[in-house]
């Protein structure tokens, strides 16, 4: 069978379960993320936050591997070309997506960065070869009605932050394409690895000499947070997209949205109203709808 129909196959039942959840751990990462960053925002730059996440992960890979001899076999870089560009290109969305965290509120930051999902599945289908089907179609278009739903957007949505965020999700877009790529080719141990070393010196070439003196004891658990949940929310993502197609993983994404919603009401005081859970139905809706349908896909002869 060749790799684009193995792209193209419905993904099983025991997947799902997989993909379900390693897009939990995400989830939950990608939010203590972005509280980190909120927090370390008040004294650091925004290139020196994503120095410090890349150092804290380069460490971590770099123990792990000095422990495991399976893990040192593994970074062997296969494709060098693309991961310079994922992670040139991740640099850019990741350093947008932090700058519109620290301008609006959380939860209209992670509503604009799913526009990504429309985005993914337009270059999936010509780059990924994977097959545009009714449920992913439906399922990406109830995501984007629930962000509707929940930013209600006016053109008080059309400020700086906003627009930051948008041009992040589009990054974003050409990173988890180039993510799925590599996973045909690369262990996610690699994949993480040549992220960490690759975005490393991007970020510290933007970033103030010694600028870890500015930070306060109050900001350790940020700067944990920093470290662990952006390794882990990497780690989380790439094996789901092992597990699955962009297209069954990219719908779950947008749960994001309704749980920092509530994060930014419970730690900021956001406001936080009925349209956000009005809109996070839409969003679940449609992916029920998808993990149906790839379920029934893969149990028919």
């Amino acid at each position: 069978m060749t790799q684009k129909g193995v792209e193209n196959s419905p993904v099983a039942p025991k997947n799902l379960v997989r993909v379900v959840l390693w897009m939990t751990g995400a989830l939950v990462s990608f939010s203590a993320m972005a509280v980190s960053v909120r927090d370390l925002g008040t004294t650091l730059g925004v290139m020196e936050i994503l120095a410090l996440r890349a150092a804290l992960g380069l460490l971590v890979m770099a123990t792990l591997a000095g422990l495991r001899a399976e893990l040192r076999a593994t970074i062997n870089c296969r494709h060098i070309r693309l991961h310079l560009f994922r992670n040139t290109v991740h640099v850019g969305s990741s350093y947008l997506w932090a700058m519109s965290l620290l301008l609006i509120p959380l939860a209209m930051t992670f509503a604009l960065e799913f526009s990504t999902p429309a985005w993914t599945l337009l270059l999936a289908s010509p780059i990924l070869g994977e097959r545009l089907t009714a449920s992913r179609i439906g399922a990406v278009v109830l995501g984007l009605l629930g962000v509707l739903v929940i930013l209600r957007p006016g053109l008080a949505t059309f400020q700086p932050g906003a627009l930051l965020a948008l041009t992040a999700a589009f990054g974003l877009a050409v990173t988890l394409i180039a993510t799925k790529k590599l996973t045909r080719t690369d262990s996610t141990f690699a994949i993480l690895f040549w992220m960490m070393l690759i975005q490393l010196p991007i970020a510290l070439l933007f970033s103030e000499p010694l600028f870890v003196t500015k930070l306060t004891q109050a900001q350790a658990p940020a700067v944990i947070g920093i470290g662990v949940a952006g390794l882990v929310s990497h780690y989380c993502l790439t094996n789901a997209f092992r597990a699955g197609d962009a297209g069954v993983v990219v719908p779950l994404d947008f749960m994001r949205i309704p749980l920092i919603a509530v994060v930014g009401w419970w730690l900021y005081g956001e406001s936080l109203d009925v349209f956000v859970f009005l809109g996070a139905g839409l969003i679940v809706t449609g992916i029920l709808w998808n993990l149906r349908s790839e379920a029934g896909r893969a149990t028919k002869p």
